[in-house]
């Protein structure tokens, strides 16, 4: 009895086993497909037209696979004339756009190279300004002036009334009357949103929108001069503090050109102030003048009655000009005006550059995308005005006004008038 169960049993597996064998062979060769989900993804799109291979022409899934892969992609493989020409042209388009890209990339490195290179000479051109600035403070060069050695404690508080202070982006200026300072004060003016703007109700925003008669106006700037009235005994160690921290920057010019700029602007024409200031005064004493003078500079100039250059020449080397009242800012000397001995400047711009100085140091200042530095006056004395103007001064006065003259001429790197001087 154990023995027959025993046998119905493996009679049973054994069954069991050839019934899997005949699905599995099946399976392979296609006749029964256990995974039809699977075989769908390899199946081509198109519907087929012939029978699945034999046993006999077996080939594996992965094969049919490859085969229907290629077979559904050959056929656009093939391009007509016209993809061809498209895709010719568009092959056009991209090298094109790769050179003009290419050409971008080479115009940006050679603009930065020129800048470094701009930058770079700059940067000497202002090492070699300072050094120079240094050199004569120091003593090296045998030119002496007053107040070379002096500390700037020294220094009355009524001769630091050139130095303007813009805290907000911590700027120091020294302006020299007669070389840009009416648009430097425009731009000391915006920075420091120091006037507003009767159209917009707010500060200006544009150095060319201000008023230019307007920034003279002294009390719109703060200088070392007030800071006594605001800071009291504290105000030597504050100006102490700024001047170690705050960028400070003044701009020249020839001497003799700043003097003739001085003169055409302020006795050349009309003015009231200078004329009764000065301007009589130089009539008084060295015009020869008889009688009354005119009470205003309106009638002095109808009657034909005005300062020439040679008395105003006159006038600054007579020594009681000296005696009674410091020379005007239009014809004080920069090294009085500016104390570059004492105030160890960043930058030292030059009229005759004004420019492309201007466009270096408002980068310096990193101010450059708040403003730009107005364009200049086209009517500008020039150098070569010089042997004109002293035509008619003997040689003698013209070597006694250098002399007045010489530390700014030898400080700030100016020539020596040697034709001027000798003629």
């Amino acid at each position: 009895m154990g023995t027959w169960r025993g046998l119905r049993v493996a009679f049973a597996l054994g069954s069991l086993f050839m019934i899997l064998l005949i699905i599995a062979y099946w399976d392979d060769v296609g006749g029964f497909n256990l995974y039809p989900l699977q075989e769908a993804k390899h199946e081509s799109p198109h519907p087929r037209t012939t029978p699945r291979p034999s046993h006999s022409t077996y080939t594996s899934r992965s094969q049919i696979s490859s085969s229907s892969t290629v077979s559904t992609t050959a056929p656009n493989t093939t391009l007509v004339p016209e993809e061809t020409a498209g895709a010719a042209e568009a092959h056009t388009e991209e090298e094109e756009r790769k050179k003009k890209l290419l050409q971008r990339e080479e115009e940006t490195r050679e603009d930065e190279e020129s800048e470094r290179s701009r930058n770079s000479e700059d940067e000497r051109e202002q090492e070699a300004r300072k050094q120079r600035i240094r050199d004569m403070c120091s003593g090296k060069d045998a030119v002496e002036f007053p107040g070379r050695t002096r500390a700037f404690e020294q220094i009355p508080n009524r001769e630091l009334d050139h130095l303007i202070v813009d805290d907000t982006h911590q700027i120091i200026y020294c302006y020299v009357p007669k070389v840009a300072c009416t648009n430097w004060k425009r731009v000391m003016v915006v920075l420091s949103q120091s006037l507003i703007s009767p159209s917009s109700g707010k500060p200006y925003t544009d150095p060319e929108a201000v008023p230019p008669d307007v920034v003279h106006n002294s009390s719109l700037h703060l200088t070392f001069a007030k800071f006594w009235r605001h800071y009291g005994s504290l105000s030597r160690h504050l100006m102490a503090l700024k001047l170690q921290h705050y960028t400070k920057f003044l701009f020249v010019r020839d001497p003799f050109v700043r003097l003739i700029s001085a003169f055409r602007n302020k006795f050349g024409r009309p003015n009231e102030d200078f004329y009764k200031q000065f301007g009589s005064v130089m009539l008084q004493r060295y015009g020869n003048v008889s009688g009354s003078l005119p009470e205003t500079a309106a009638e002095a100039f109808a009657a034909g009655v005005k300062p020439s250059f040679q008395q105003f020449v006159t006038y600054l080397l007579d020594p009681e000009t000296e005696r009674e009242s410091i020379f005007n800012e239009h014809w004080r000397q920069v090294y009085r005006l500016c104390h570059p001995c004492q105030v160890k400047y960043d930058f030292i711009g030059r009229l005759e550059t004004l420019e492309t100085d201007a466009e270096h140091l408002l980068k310096l200042l990193e101010v450059d995308h708040l403003l730009r530095f107005p364009s200049g006056a086209r009517n500008r004395t020039a150098a070569s005005w010089e042997r004109d103007w002293f035509a008619q001064i003997p040689v003698t006065m013209r070597r006694e006004l250098y002399k007045l003259y010489e530390p700014d001429f030898e400080m700030f790197g100016y020539p020596k008038p040697d034709s001027t001087l000798h003629q």
